[in-house]
């Protein structure tokens, strides 16, 4: 049932360290940041603009310093132009958040006092090799799956030992640390055929392939040495770092971007000299790659792998601590150089919204 390879399947050169972020298109502004901070209990890091088009939020969720592999970010497009978005084949179909173990039935309480609707699912185990070898599982038992007001689908599931610090005065009312979200567990994404998907997350990206059934493969982002992943002491990969692959059913429609899909998936790696290491791969693969584009917090390119899915390639730095001091993030609104002259006419743009996590504590800037 499962393929494991035996011999390397990361060519050589600039690494990927696992997820950056995932980026979506939602409904209103206040509903989205109600949920994701006063229910999930995720930290507003960052409120900012989309800085193609101002006019509209960007909103940056996360762990207690807005660590990549932690970040949910949106574009609130509600009462726009905008329409409802299709989710299929070519997307982001579903993000697992990770919790630590015996947090699922707090987290389906809470959901269930939301008004959260919620399924359980018996997660496989992606545990390997199929010969019991050294490799520890990387979900298994029970997972925890609702959608957002936009219609994102999520996913919590347990896992022992994250190392991210969660945001300890996260929610409203407030998530106990001990059951807190530690940041993005994986992503599944959906394409219609796999081996090309498959080929390109390997040989371009360089992610490491850790299970194959028929309808999904599962690669992640590995240490360095730990490409031979039928090794005895190999490690397991870490959170935040498992891509999953999936073929989409002839019942599930092309992915159509708009109000409730998945935008991108940003990688992430240490520095714009990886990056720029990266960008000229692609580009001798005969990949359409943007130019790299200063966000502000990170440094991005774009392109599109065979199946569709939109990746982003972003660095880990400067951070979202260089406009504002790191017990302040996400309290005032932040612009991209160059239009800080505008803020006036932005402000007034921009619907006012309320941090539910926020509300009421000493410096809350006034709604």
């Amino acid at each position: 049932m499962f393929e494991h390879p035996t011999v390397p399947t990361q060519p050589r050169g600039p690494r990927i360290e696992g997820i950056h972020h995932v980026t979506a298109t939602v409904g209103e502004a206040q509903s989205d940041l109600t949920f994701h901070s006063g229910t999930l209990g995720l930290r507003l890091v960052k409120k900012t603009v989309n800085f193609d088009s101002p006019g509209i939020y960007h909103f940056y969720y996360g762990d207690a310093e807005g660590s990549p592999s932690s970040l949910m970010t949106t574009f609130p497009y509600g009462g726009t132009t905008v329409q409802e978005g299709v989710v299929g084949a070519g997307q982001v179909t579903l993000t697992r958040y990770s919790v630590p173990p015996g947090s699922l039935d707090y987290w389906a309480a809470r959901l269930a006092d939301a008004g959260v609707a919620t399924t359980w699912e018996t997660l496989p185990s992606l545990s390997g090799p199929a010969s019991g070898g050294g490799r520890a599982p990387l979900t298994g038992g029970r997972g925890l799956r609702f959608r957002d007001p936009s219609g994102l689908g999520y996913c919590l599931v347990e896992v022992d030992n994250d190392p991210r610090t969660p945001w300890e005065a996260g929610g409203s009312p407030r998530v106990p640390l001990e059951r807190a979200i530690r940041g993005i567990h994986s992503v599944v994404l959906s394409v219609r055929r796999l081996e090309p998907s498959l080929a390109f997350a390997t040989m371009v990206l360089g992610l490491t392939e850790l299970l194959r059934e028929p309808a999904r493969v599962v690669v992640a982002a590995m240490p360095p040495g730990s490409d031979l992943v039928d090794a005895p002491d190999a490690p397991p990969p870490a959170p935040g770092t498992i891509l999953e692959l999936t073929l989409a059913g002839d019942a599930m429609p092309d992915g159509v971007n708009g109000l409730g899909t998945v935008h991108h998936v940003a990688l992430a790696v240490g520095n714009e000299r990886v990056q720029a290491l990266f960008r000229d791969r692609l580009l001798a693969e005969g990949v359409q790659v943007t130019g790299v584009k200063d966000r502000q917090y990170f440094q991005s390119i774009y392109f599109r792998e065979p199946g569709g899915i939109l990746y982003e390639i972003a660095t880990r730095g400067p951070g979202f601590a260089i406009d504002e001091a790191p017990d302040a993030l996400g309290r005032t609104l932040r612009l991209p150089q160059g239009e800080e002259a505008n803020r006036e006419r932005i402000e007034a743009s921009l619907p006012p919204v309320v941090d539910p996590s926020q509300a009421g504590r000493p410096g809350d800037p006034a709604p």
